[in-house]
Parts: structure tokens; sequence; C-alpha cells
């Protein structure tokens, strides 16, 4: 699996984790389903393709204001929930975040 594809895999299991506590819903609200759709979006016009940083490290935020603003809120929350939810999935991405942009 692409690097893509694991950063498509780690915003999803994160917006999932979100909407499921904070929405109380078993499957994503319009809110975070706008959200994931436009995650998946920016990710498939990453311009550092396969040697993409995650996010906190990336020289470019190629996310609007207010959807950032609403992304970090999810990372905020389901970033360390990750590691007891997908331990592996979590740990992969947290090695990958040591790794600066090139």
């Amino acid at each position: 699996m692409d690097r893509i594809e694991k950063e498509k895999m780690v915003i999803e299991r994160m917006i999932r984790l979100y909407c499921r506590r904070r929405h109380h819903s078993r499957e994503l609200c319009s809110e975070c389903s706008e959200m994931l759709d436009y995650a998946h979006q920016r990710l498939d016009r990453c311009p550092f393709g396969a040697a993409k940083p995650t996010c906190r490290n990336c020289p470019i935020h190629c996310y609007k204001p207010g959807m950032r603003k609403r992304i970090n809120a999810v990372m905020k929350y389901s970033g360390p929930r990750m590691l007891f939810r997908y331990p592996a999935l979590a740990i992969d991405h947290l090695i990958h975040g040591l790794k600066k942009a090139s």
C-alpha cells in the first residue's frame, strides 16, 4: 500500500472515531462525510506523492482555513485514541511523522 493510501486510511479512521464519539453516529454524519471527501481530494492532489510527509510536517497547507480548523479538531481528538483503537496504524503513522519533508 502506498503512502497516500495509508494516509487516506488514517484520516478515515480518525474521522470515523471522531464522528462516532462526538456526533454519536454509527455511520458518518453529513458534516464528517464532507470532511472525509475533502481530505481524500486533498490527498489525491498532494504534490509530494509517495514522499508525502505527515500533515504536521508538511510545508504546504493544502486545506482551506475553515476545513483546516475542523480537521485539526478531529486530529487532536482522535490522534491519541488511535493508539488504543488501531495501534499498528497509529504507530506506523507516528514513525512516518518523524521524517521531515524533502
